[in-house]
């Protein structure tokens, strides 16, 4: 059972920077891909950016140039930046582990972050 936290949310300018992290409840050795989904209202959630336990990144269209998912197994947490904010990004952020040997998906609560234009 992994439990997940995201902080670092809120309201921002468009062209603004925001910074998430996501702490997990136990070391992030041995869990194999850390994403952070978003979802607005009346939208499906989408995957946003992931990394792999490797350190392999993937982001959506939207994103690419301007957010960065990084983790630090020492400190159990994953990390987004987000820079030149679009009142399109906002939306609320879930981070997402998945562990691979138990076939765990896990959540966290989520944290809304909010873009005026």
């Amino acid at each position: 059972q992994v439990q997940l936290v995201e902080s670092g949310g809120g309201s921002v300018q468009a062209g603004g920077s925001l910074g998430l992290s996501c702490a997990a409840s136990r070391s992030t050795f041995g869990i194999n891909v850390m994403g952070w989904y978003r979802q607005a209202p009346g939208k499906q959630r989408e995957l946003v950016a992931s990394i792999t336990s490797s350190g392999n990144t993937s982001y959506v269209d939207s994103v690419k140039g301007r957010f960065t998912i990084s983790r630090e197994d020492g400190k159990n947490t994953v990390y987004l930046q987000m820079n030149s904010l679009k009142p399109e990004d906002t939306a609320v952020y879930y981070c997402n582990a998945l562990v691979y040997s138990v076939r765990g998906v896990y959540w966290g609560q989520g944290t809304q972050v909010t873009v005026s234009s």
